[in-house]
C-alpha cells in the first residue's frame, strides 16, 4: 500500500474534510494559519450546501462554520481584504440559512485572496453589493487596472460608522492618475496596532490618530506572540506617550514603513515631533488630500529604481552605437545568419538595454554622480548603512576587495579557519597575516559551527600578552555560516572592543541578505548590531553602566587571564570607535542576477581612515565595463525587499518550518531523514535558552525569537540540513541522485547530510515537490531492502553505520610551519601566507607527494609536511590546507577519507603539492 503523503480524511457523503477550527499550533505562520482557515472555511460552506441540497441534517455542519467564520472575524481586524465587513456578510447569510449563496460567496472570496486578483479589485465595489441571486460561480469582484496595491494602518479608536466615513474620505482622494491604490485597516488600541505591522504584511504606512488605548477590544489568542516583539518596558512607557512610543516600537520592528501622526496638540508640540520617526504630523485631520499625497510619496520613494528606471528609458532610444560592445542594440544578433537562437532565446530588452556608454542618463560606476549613485544611497537607506556599495563580480570580489581597503603587509586578521576561500586569497593579496581560531566542532556531521566569543576572546589575550594587539586590525567572521549557524554581532563587538577598541569588523554576510527583512533576523545583522552599538554607547545610561563595571574591573589583576576571559566585558565609551563592513551575496537570498553583491560600511572614521583606500581597492577590483543588467537588477533587488522583504522572508520561514513538521510527522521518511535542530548544531553551553528544535510531533510548533534573542548562537529555519545516514548513501551521492533523476539542486553536502536552503523565491510547489521525492526515495529504498538478501543486509547496514559512527576527523588548521613565522618561540598563531604562496611559485621549491604513498611515508619519519597551495574540497568548500600549513595525521587521514570528486589545489596523478626540506631550511 503507498504510503503517499496525505491530508486528513474526507467525508464519505461530501467528499470534503469535515469542518473544524484548526489551532495555530499546527502551523508557524500566521498568514498561513489565516490563509488555510479561509480554505477551511470553502470546504466547510461547500459541505454545508451539500447537505442542504441532499436535504440532510446540516445543524451541526452550520455551527462548525460559525465557529471559523467567528474565528476569521477576529483575524480580519487586521486587514482590509477580505476583512471584517465581509466576514460579518457571511454571517449573516448563514443566520439566513442562505446556505448556497454562502458558499458561491465564500469560494469568491477565497479564489481572490490566495490569486491575490483581490489587489486589483475596485476598491469601491463590494462582493455583498449587487443582485445576490445573479451571482454566477465564475464572477470575480469588479477589477481596475493594475497598480501596485497596499492597505495603510490607521490607530484610533473609532465606531463602525467612523471607520466607514474615514475610509470614504481616503478612497475620494485616490484618482485614476495615481501610481499605487490603497485600502484602509482602523484598528482601535496600541496592542492591535503592533499586531496589524507584524501580521499584515500589505501595510506600507501608518497613521497614528490622536490617543487611543493600550489593549486589544478583540484578542486573538493565536496572535499575541506578536506582542512579545516589544521590548522591555514599552507597554509602561506608552501608558504616558502612547503614539511616541508606538512610532518607535513600528520602526524598531519595520523601518521601512512610513508613519504619520495626526494629533490635536498645541502647534508647539507638534513641531517637536519628539520621536523623529514621523514623516509628518498633522493637526487635527485638516485635509486628507495632504495626507494621501503623504501616503503616497513615501511609498514612491521606496518603489523608485534610479538606475532600472534609467536603463530602460535608454533602451528607448534610437541610438547609434559607434562605441565598444557590437551587441549593442543585437545588432550582431539580429544581423547573423548562426546565433539568432541567442535574440529568440533572450528577448529583445536585454540587448536594447547591454551598452558600453557612461553618459545619455545611465552613469560611471566607478565615480558614479547620477542614477547609480542615487540607486546606492537608497540601498544605505534600507540596509541601514553610513554607504552602500554595488559589486558586479560577486562577493568574492567584494571580500577582496574590503581586504585590501583595511589591512596592510604585516597586520594581523584573526577569521574562522573554514572561511569561505576568498578571505586567504584576499589575505594573500594584501600581504596581512591569518590568525585562524577554532570553530566549534560537530563531528557527528562532518561540519563546523561557529567561532565562540570564549576563542576570540582567548585569542585576543594571548596576543595581547605578546604584545602584539597594535598589529591585530580586523576581526573577519562569516555570518551565517553555509549551514545556518547565526552569530550575534552585537554581543561579539562589545566584547571584542573592550579588548580591542580600535577594532574593524567586517562580517561576510554571503547568505544573510535577505536578514534585514524581518526584526528577529535583524537584530543579527551587521548593520542593525553597528548602529545599536553606536546609540547604546553614546547614551549616558551606558556610561552610568561602564563607569560601575571599570570599577569592579580596576579591582582585579589586569595580567591574569581571567579577568578578561571570564566574564562579560563592555568596551569604553571614549575610546572604542564602531567600524563595521558587511559582504553580501545579494542574489543568494534577494532578487538579482547572479554574481550581484553589495558591500554596506557603518565606519565612524571611513572618511578620515579608509575612504581613500577603499575607493582605490573598489577601483583594483571592480572592471570598467560592469555589467548593467547586474546593476539594474540590484537597484530591483533593493525595492523589493524595502516593499515586500518582510512578506516573502517571512513566508520562506514558514515554508521551511512546514518542511519539518512533515518529515517529522510521517513515520517512513523520519526512519530514512532527520531534520537537525538547534540541539543537534548548537552545544547547550551557547544555547541557555534551551531551545532544542523548531517543531516536535507532540509539542507543535516552537517560535525562533527567544532561541534568537538569548543564545549566543542561533539557527537560521530556511537552512533545513537533512541527516541522511540511515540512507546509506553519502552526501555526495545523494545530492547526485537529486539532481539526475530528480531535478532537484541542493546547496551542499556533507558525509551524511544536505542543506536543503528555502529563499523569498521558494513555493508551496516546489515544497511539496520536494516532500514527495523525499518518500519516493524513502519508498525505494524500502523495496529494495525488503528485497535484499541476508548479506546484503549485512553490507546496507554497515554502509549506515559508516556514514553514522564512522566518520573521518574534522580538518582543523594545525598550524604555519617556523619559517612562515616572524617569531617562532611565540605563543600565536599568525603566519605569513603571503610569502609561502609565492614561494610555492617557485618549481625548485615544491614537490609532490602521494596521500596513500611518499606523503604517509614522509609524515611517519617524522618529517615536517607543509602545503605549499591551497586544498579545497567541494564539499565542504573552505581550504583545509593554505600555503605554509603543516600537514598533520588527522587533515591527511580526512583528505584520505573524503569522497568527492573535486578537490581544488590537488591533482591526484601527482599528489599533494608540498615545500622541499631545502626550500624550508633554506627560509629559516
Amino acid at each position: 500500500m503507498s504510503t503517499r503523503l496525505r491530508g486528513p480524511a474526507v467525508d464519505e457523503v461530501t467528499g470534503v474534510e469535515p469542518p473544524r477550527a484548526r489551532s495555530i499550533n499546527e502551523h508557524y505562520s500566521a498568514s498561513q494559519f489565516r490563509t488555510e482557515t479561509w480554505n477551511l472555511l470553502k470546504q466547510s460552506t461547500d459541505a454545508l450546501r451539500r447537505k442542504e441540497q441532499r436535504g440532510q441534517d446540516s445543524t451541526e455542519a452550520a455551527e462548525n462554520v460559525g465557529v471559523i467564520l467567528k474565528q476569521l472575524w477576529k483575524i480580519e481586524h487586521y486587514w482590509a481584504f477580505p476583512g471584517v465587513t465581509a466576514c460579518e456578510g457571511l454571517l449573516g447569510l448563514l443566520d439566513r440559512e442562505r446556505f448556497d449563496l454562502l458558499s458561491r460567496k465564500t469560494a469568491l472570496l477565497v479564489r481572490e485572496l490566495v490569486s491575490h486578483s483581490y489587489r486589483s479589485r475596485d476598491l469601491r465595489a463590494s462582493v455583498f453589493e449587487g443582485d445576490d441571486e445573479g451571482l454566477e460561480d465564475d464572477e470575480h469582484i469588479p477589477v481596475t487596472a493594475a497598480r501596485p496595491y497596499f492597505e495603510v494602518l490607521f490607530v484610533d479608536d473609532l465606531e463602525s460608522s467612523e471607520i466607514e466615513s474615514l475610509r470614504e474620505a481616503m478612497l475620494a482622494t485616490q484618482g485614476p492618475d495615481d501610481e499605487f491604490v490603497y485600502d484602509i485597516v482602523v484598528v482601535p488600541s496600541f496592542e492591535d496596532a503592533l499586531i496589524a505591522v507584524l501580521f499584515n504584511h500589505n501595510i506600507q504606512s501608518c497613521v497614528l490618530r490622536y490617543r487611543f488605548p493600550m489593549e486589544s477590544q478583540f484578542p486573538v489568542p493565536e496572535l499575541r506572540h506578536y506582542l512579545d516583539f516589544a521590548e522591555e518596558g514599552t507597554f509602561e512607557r506608552a501608558e504616558t506617550e502612547p503614539a511616541e512610543t508606538l512610532a518607535v516600537t513600528i520602526d524598531r520592528l519595520r523601518p521601512e514603513l512610513d508613519l504619520f501622526k495626526v494629533t490635536d496638540e498645541t502647534l508647539g508640540s507638534v513641531a517637536a515631533n519628539r520621536t523623529r520617526c514621523f514623516r509628518r504630523v498633522f493637526y487635527r485631520q485638516e485635509d486628507y488630500i495632504e495626507l494621501h499625497l503623504s501616503i503616497l510619496k513615501g511609498v514612491r520613494e521606496r518603489y523608485e529604481t534610479p538606475f532600472f528606471s534609467a536603463l530602460k528609458e535608454y533602451s528607448l532610444r534610437p541610438t547609434g552605437v559607434f562605441h565598444a560592445l557590437p551587441i549593442s542594440r543585437g545588432k550582431s544578433i539580429t544581423k547573423s545568419h548562426w546565433i539568432q537562437d541567442m535574440g529568440r532565446f533572450y528577448g529583445t530588452n536585454i540587448f536594447l538595454a547591454e551598452t558600453s556608454s557612461t553618459t545619455g542618463g545611465l552613469d560611471s560606476l566607478l565615480q558614479p554622480t547620477g542614477p547609480l549613485k542615487y540607486a546606492q544611497d537608497k540601498v544605505a537607506r534600507a540596509f541601514g548603512s553610513r554607504h552602500s556599495f554595488f559589486v558586479t563580480n560577486g562577493t568574492s570580489t567584494a571580500n577582496k576587495i574590503v581586504m585590501q581597503a583595511l589591512v596592510v603587509p604585516g597586520d594581523i586578521v584573526m577569521l574562522s579557519h573554514d572561511c569561505h576561500k576568498s578571505h586567504p586569497y584576499a589575505l594573500v593579496l594584501s600581504g596581512a597575516q591569518p590568525l585562524y581560531m577554532d570553530a566549534y566542532p560537530l563531528d557527528e556531521f562532518t561540519m563546523f559551527g561557529g567561532v565562540s566569543i570564549a576563542e576570540i576572546k582567548h585569542q585576543l589575550v594571548r596576543l595581547r600578552r605578546a604584545g602584539k594587539l597594535e598589529r591585530v586590525k580586523m576581526l573577519l567572521l562569516t555570518n551565517s555560516t553555509f549551514d545556518g549557524v547565526v552569530y550575534d554581532p552585537l554581543r561579539v563587538m562589545r566584547e571584542v572592543l573592550a579588548i580591542k577598541p580600535d577594532m574593524i569588523f567586517v562580517w561576510d554576510e554571503a547568505w544573510f541578505a535577505f536578514a534585514r527583512a524581518t526584526p528577529t533576523y535583524r537584530r543579527r545583522t551587521a548593520m542593525y548590531a553597528a548602529q545599536q552599538l553606536r546609540e547604546e554607547m553614546a547614551s549616558p545610561s551606558y556610561r552610568e553602566r561602564y563607569a560601575t563595571w571599570k570599577a569592579e574591573l580596576d579591582e582585579l589583576d589586569p595580567e591574569d587571564d581571567a579577568t578578561w576571559l571570564d566574564r562579560p566585558l563592555l568596551p569604553d565609551p571614549e575610546r572604542s570607535r564602531v567600524r563595521v563592513y558587511a559582504t553580501q551575496s545579494t542574489h543568494k537570498t534577494l532578487t538579482s542576477l547572479r554574481q550581484g553583491s553589495m558591500i554596506h560600511v557603518f565606519d565612524q572614521d571611513f572618511d578620515r581612515k579608509a575612504k581613500a583606500a577603499f575607493h582605490e581597492a573598489y577601483m583594483t577590483h571592480t572592471s570598467t565595463s560592469p555589467n548593467y543588467q547586474i546593476l539594474a537588477s540590484l537597484d530591483v533587488g533593493r525595492r523589493q525587499l524595502e516593499l515586500e522583504g518582510y512578506e516573502f522572508v517571512r513566508n520562506s520561514v514558514g515554508l521551511a518550518m512546514m518542511i519539518r513538521k512533515q518529515i517529522s510527522e510521517h513515520p517512513l521518511l523520519s526512519r530514512y531523514f532527520r531534520v537537525l535542530r538547534p540541539v543537534d548544531m548548537i552545544p547547550a553551553e551557547f544555547r541557555p535558552s534551551g531551545m532544542e528544535g523548531f517543531y516536535d510531533p507532540t509539542a507543535g510548533f516552537t517560535r525562533m525569537e527567544q532561541h534568537w534573542r538569548t543564545d549566543e548562537f542561533s539557527l537560521d529555519p530556511t537552512r533545513i540540513t537533512l541527516h541522511i545516514g540511515a540512507t546509506g548513501m553519502d552526501g555526495d551521492t545523494f545530492r547526485k541522485l537529486l539532481i539526475e533523476q530528480y531535478d532537484i539542486q541542493i546547496n551542499k553536502t556533507s558525509r551524511n547530510t544536505g542543506l536543503f536552503m528555502l529563499n523569498i523565491g521558494s513555493t508551496r510547489g516546489s515544497a511539496t515537490y520536494l516532500l514527495d521525492v523525499l518518500l519516493q526515495i524513502a519508498e525505494d529504498l524500502e523495496t529494495e531492502s525488503a528485497d535484499q538478501s541476508e548479506i546484503d543486509r549485512e553490507i546496507s547496514a554497515e554502509r549506515v553505520r559508516s556514514l553514522v559512527r564512522e566518520l573521518p576527523p574534522l580538518p582543523r588548521f594545525s598550524r604555519f610551519h617556523s619559517a612562515f613565522v616572524q617569531d617562532p618561540r611565540g605563543d600565536t598563531v599568525e603566519g605569513d601566507m603571503r610569502s609561502a604562496f609565492f614561494l610555492g611559485y617557485d618549481q625548485s621549491s615544491i614537490e609532490h607527494l602521494a596521500l596513500n604513498g611518499s606523503l604517509e611515508t614522509a609524515m611517519e619519519e617524522g618529517r615536517s609536511v607543509v602545503s605549499a597551495a591551497f586544498v579545497t574540497p567541494y564539499p565542504p568548500g573552505f581550504p583545509v590546507l593554505v600555503p605554509g600549513q603543516i600537514v598533520t595525521t588527522e587533515i591527511l587521514a580526512y583528505l584520505k577519507a573524503v569522497d568527492v570528486k573535486e578537490i581544488h589545489g590537488f591533482d591526484p596523478e601527482h599528489g599533494l603539492t608540498v615545500f622541499t626540506e631545502a626550500a624550508l631550511a633554506e627560509r629559516r
